[in-house]
């Protein structure tokens, strides 16, 4: 056998030989542990701060339970839902307004908006409700007429206070959705003869509603928690019972513990449907859906197991 039958001998069994395994060693990250540790003893160190303060922990579990918190919980969801409704309709409708052609329908919704965004909550609050202050009665003419304390209560100053400024954001949000849409999809919608306000409905807005839909969750988790400013005006929801009881209590801390839970999970409840709807319409810009949470936590339980060889075959 000569030298080169022998290097090809050679190179033939080590070619036959299986690749060595690759032996990889993790990088230890010693400063996410230090950190990590550093927060845990941080959120450690105020839990039992709260635990030994002046709180009367009891009261706080009786009123959470006792039923006292049920009906104001139910006047939130109600004021948040109808001022909502209230928002995304007229909010689609000034951004159409917004994007018209006709400089009056424009300008008129261009003002609305300057004017709701810039001003605060809490003074459009106490501006319907003191409306009275200028009009003494409602006078539609034969329609209707009332005086106007009657008509303007709490409920209907926050619903107007609540949904006129909400309609501001979501016109804006409106708009972002609408101008995604290809003006490609407008121009095909004119060439095969539909009006505008056919296009609009048929094929602009439908598309629009991937854009809109996830951020229109975003606003109304928010418009939860900013339904409390009505308690300025005397709307019986959640944080205005929550301070007359610890007022008349002397628990205004366990009182505004109590009420910080109930925003808690029912913001929290929402903040999960707000996940999935975003999920949901997620369908058309992503390969494969987001995983949810439960497939996260799988996933990061599986990632812990040990692999094991079988017949040489790592499983």
């Amino acid at each position: 056998m000569t030298k080169t039958d022998t290097l090809l001998t050679e190179e033939t069994a080590t070619a036959d030989l299986p690749p060595a395994a690759i032996k990889a060693i993790p990088v230890r990250h010693w400063g996410r542990w230090i950190g990590a540790a550093f927060v845990l003893a941080a959120l450690a160190a105020i839990g039992l701060a709260f635990v030994n303060g002046d709180i009367a922990w009891a009261v706080v579990g009786e009123r959470l339970t006792d039923g006292t918190f049920f009906w104001p919980a139910w006047e939130t969801l109600k004021i948040s839902v109808y001022a909502m409704l209230i928002g995304v309709v007229l909010g689609t409708l000034l951004a159409v307004m917004r994007l018209s052609s006709n400089p009056v329908l424009s300008a008129v919704s261009y003002a609305y908006i300057w004017f709701f965004r810039g001003t605060p909550v809490i003074v459009q609050l106490l501006l319907w409700f003191n409306l009275s202050a200028v009009f003494t009665y409602v006078d539609l003419g034969p329609l209707y007429r009332n005086e106007m304390n009657d008509v303007m209560t709490p409920f209907v100053a926050a619903l107007l206070a609540l949904g006129l400024n909400e309609a501001a954001y979501m016109a804006e949000i409106s708009r972002a959705g609408i101008q995604s849409v290809d003006h490609g999809q407008t121009e095909a919608a004119h060439a095969l003869g539909m009006s505008g306000s056919k296009t609009m409905r048929r094929i602009v807005l439908p598309q629009a509603m991937r854009v809109i839909i996830p951020p229109t969750g975003n606003e109304y988790i928010n418009m939860l928690k900013t339904s409390s400013l009505a308690f300025a005006i005397g709307y019986g929801e959640l944080f205005y019972v929550a301070k007359n009881v610890g007022t008349t209590d002397y628990s205004v801390m366990e009182m505004y513990l109590v009420v910080s839970v109930w925003y808690l999970g029912l913001t929290t409840i929402f903040n999960v449907g707000q996940y999935y709807l975003e999920r949901h319409y997620s369908k058309g810009a992503n390969r494969s859906l987001p995983p949810t949470p439960l497939q996260r936590i799988r996933g990061q339980l599986t990632a812990f197991r040990t692999p094991s060889k079988v017949g040489g075959t790592t499983v």
